[in-house]
């Protein structure tokens, strides 16, 4: 891989590039995937999960090379998210497809619009390097995932799959603080802030900003299922309206034959 030759600058040249790629592949997703036969919608379902397991592969490996246990065991949500994904993609499994959705469209679309690439050693590299390249492919894979299932195939939440994905999330989020309490490490910054500035800064003290984390995002979902239900219950409901006036017709025109 070349590597790069300046550092990564968010919203610089390379990182609006990224973004519009993003913004034309999502388009092309839900467009074809409205048109989709069965077998179409397989193929190209199965094209992306194998995509994304190939990119995590290789993000992996590279981690590797060198291992670290801070930072090469694939703890973080945005790593559990990507196989995830991928698994939903192949199975079409609708609690795949639940996480996939939360994590993807909330979690991962962050990392897209606020990107932290590299690491302390080797700084954020740009273009073409690997750490930029496995890092937005990855994380524009898992968002155009959430988009394709959610808005090409028609895969919809409900308030059971919001808390099903609060309870998977809370899983995590538990068993990571325990490793990362018993090996030292930090996975997912539940233990400590990061050492740079970032948005949690303005949350408050450690354990404060883990809380009011947690109840943003519950409420984010919350946001994102709501739409969903309520276009369920009126569809829904307008069979049952349209069978009771049904009734009340053969009602009127029967009290009115009899009269």
């Amino acid at each position: 891989m070349v590597p790069s030759q300046h550092d990564f600058v968010a919203y610089g040249p390379s990182h609006v590039v990224v973004l519009g790629v993003f913004a034309v592949g999502a388009a092309v997703l839900v467009w074809h995937g409205r048109r989709e036969s069965a077998a179409q919608a397989r193929l190209v379902s199965r094209i992306l999960a194998v995509l994304l397991m190939a990119a995590f592969g290789t993000a992996l490996i590279y981690k590797l090379i060198r291992p670290d246990l801070a930072t090469s065991i694939p703890l973080q949500l945005c790593d559990i998210a990507e196989l995830t994904a991928a698994y939903a993609l192949w199975t079409q499994r609708h609690r795949a497809f639940i996480l996939t959705y939360f994590w993807g469209l909330l979690l991962s679309s962050q990392a897209l619009l606020t990107p932290d690439i590299g690491t302390p050693e080797e700084g954020a590299p740009d273009f073409p390097s690997h750490l930029f390249l496995t890092f937005f492919v990855l994380h524009v894979l898992v968002v155009w995932s959430a988009v394709y299932l959610t808005w090409g195939r028609g895969m919809r939440p409900q308030w059971r799959d919001y808390r099903f994905a609060v309870v998977a999330t809370l899983g995590w989020l538990g068993f990571t603080f325990a490793f990362n309490t018993i090996a030292g490490t930090n996975y997912g910054y539940l233990n400590g802030k990061p050492p740079t500035a970032s948005v949690l800064d303005v949350l408050g003290p450690w354990p404060l900003y883990l809380v009011i984390e947690i109840l943003i995002v519950m409420g984010a979902w919350a946001l994102m299922t709501w739409p969903w239900e309520t276009a369920r219950r009126q569809v829904s409901v307008r069979p049952e309206r349209a069978a009771r006036d049904q009734v009340v017709g053969r009602k009127v025109r029967s009290s009115d034959v009899s009269g």
